[in-house]
C-alpha cells in the first residue's frame, strides 16, 4: 500500500471534514468557524474562514455537484455557503430546533440535507423557490434521543440515523414537491415522510456513533459504542430482515466507517487507525489494520518483568518514551469519508481527527 499523505492543519481537534469534487479544496469544522484550504503543490494552505455560527461547528459538508457548503453547530443552527465571483454568500436555514445541530450530510440528489440535532429530532432541509429559503421538515417519531449521525440512501429519500437510545433507523424523507417518487426497495415501496422502514437495537444499549449504506442501498452497517460494527440485509416491506450480522471485536469503539464495494467496511475511531473488515449475509470478519506500521519482531516482543525493564532504564539512564504512538494518526479517529471512488469502489479515502491531522489513505 502507498505511504498516506498526512496534513498536519493545527493543534486541535477536527470534528469533520470534506473534500470539494475536484479535491482541490479542503473544508474543515475548527471551533465556531468552517476554515477551507486550498492544495498548493502538495500541501493544504488556509485561503478562507467561514464565520457564521458563534458556537463549535458540529459537522460540514461539501455537496458535489453545486460546491454549496452545508454546516451545523452547537448553536442550533445550519448556514448553506453559496459559492460566488465574491467568497461566499451565507444563507441561514430554518431548523426549528432547542438543542445543539449534532451532524449534516447533503442528499445525493443535492436538493435538500439532514440535520441530526439533541433535539431528538432530525430536520430535513430543502430551498422553497417561492419565499427564497431553505426551510425543514422534522422527522421525531420513534426518535427518543439525541441523533449522533446520519447517511443517505443512493434515492436521496431514504435516511439512515443513529442516535444514543441505541438505534439505528431508517426513515423517509420523501417530499412532495421536491423528490421524484423513488423505486420500490427492499426498504418500501410507498414511502410518506417519517414512514419507519428499520429499527435496529444495538444489544449492548451502546450508542450508535455511524452508519453507512451500502453502494447499493441494500445494506446497512452501523458502529456502536460496545466495539461492535452490525450489517443488516433488508429482505422485504414490513418484513424480518434476511439477515442481521454483527462482528464484535476487541478494538475501541469505532466512530465512523464507509463501504468499499458491497462487501467490504473500513471502520475508524479510538484506536487511532482504520481496519477492514469483509464478507457479506453469511457472515463478516475483521482482516486488520490498514498501517502497516513497524512493529518490533517476536523476540523483542517476549515480555521483561517490571524489575529487568527498570534496571535496563536506570543503566541507559533512559525514560520509555510512551507519547509517540505507533500510528499516523495521534488521537482518536473523528471522521472518514471517501476521497477517490468509481462505481462504489473507493481507491483512496480521507480521515481526520483529534489531533489536527486530515489523511489521505490509498486502499
Amino acid at each position: 500500500m502507498a505511504a498516506p499523505e498526512v496534513h498536519h492543519l493545527f493543534h486541535a481537534p477536527v470534528a469533520d471534514h470534506s473534500f470539494s469534487a475536484d479535491r482541490t479544496t479542503l473544508a474543515v469544522a475548527r471551533d465556531t468557524s468552517v476554515e477551507l484550504y486550498a492544495r498548493v503543490g502538495n500541501a493544504f494552505k488556509l485561503k478562507d474562514e467561514l464565520k457564521g455560527h458563534d458556537k463549535t461547528v458540529t459537522s460540514i459538508d461539501i455537496a458535489p455537484t453545486s460546491g454549496r457548503i452545508v454546516s451545523c453547530s452547537q448553536d442550533r443552527n445550519a448556514i448553506v455557503w453559496e459559492p460566488t465571483p465574491n467568497g461566499y454568500k451565507p444563507t441561514l436555514v430554518l431548523l426549528r430546533i432547542n438543542r445543539a445541530a449534532t451532524f449534516v450530510r447533503w442528499s445525493p440528489s443535492e436538493t435538500k440535507f439532514a440535520v441530526g440535532s439533541g433535539d431528538r429530532l432530525i430536520a430535513v432541509c430543502y430551498f422553497e423557490e417561492e419565499n427564497d429559503w431553505w426551510v425543514s421538515k422534522h422527522l421525531k417519531k420513534p426518535i427518543r434521543s439525541t441523533i449522533t449521525t446520519v447517511a443517505w440512501h443512493p434515492n436521496s429519500v431514504l435516511l439512515a440515523a443513529g442516535s444514543t437510545d441505541a438505534h439505528a433507523r431508517v426513515l423517509s424523507s420523501f417530499i412532495k414537491g421536491v423528490d421524484a417518487r423513488p423505486d420500490p426497495t427492499a426498504w418500501g415501496e410507498r414511502l410518506p415522510f417519517n414512514t419507519v422502514c428499520g429499527e435496529y437495537m444495538n444489544r449492548s444499549a451502546g450508542w450508535i456513533h455511524s452508519v453507512a449504506f451500502s453502494p447499493s442501498g441494500d445494506a446497512l452497517a452501523f458502529a456502536a459504542h460496545d466495539s461492535s460494527i452490525t450489517v443488516v440485509y433488508p429482505s422485504a416491506p414490513e418484513q424480518p430482515p434476511r439477515a442481521v450480522v454483527t462482528i464484535t471485536t476487541q478494538q475501541l469503539p469505532f466512530m465512523s466507517l464507509l463501504w468499499n464495494g458491497e462487501s467490504e467496511i473500513i471502520a475508524a475511531g479510538h484506536d487511532c487507525e482504520a481496519f477492514r473488515f469483509r464478507g457479506g449475509e453469511a457472515g463478516w470478519e475483521l482482516l486488520g489494520s490498514l498501517e502497516a506500521k513497524g512493529r518490533s519482531s517476536a523476540a523483542d516482543q517476549r515480555e521483561e518483568s517490571a524489575l529487568n525493564m527498570f534496571r535496563q532504564m536506570d543503566l541507559k539512564g533512559k525514560v520509555k518514551d510512551d507519547t509517540q504512538l505507533k500510528t499516523v494518526h495521534q488521537n482518536t479517529v473523528t471522521m472518514i469519508r471517501p476521497y477517490e471512488e468509481a462505481g462504489g469502489v473507493v481507491s483512496k479515502f480521507s480521515s481526520s481527527g483529534v489531533d489536527g491531522r486530515v489523511v489521505i489513505w490509498t486502499v
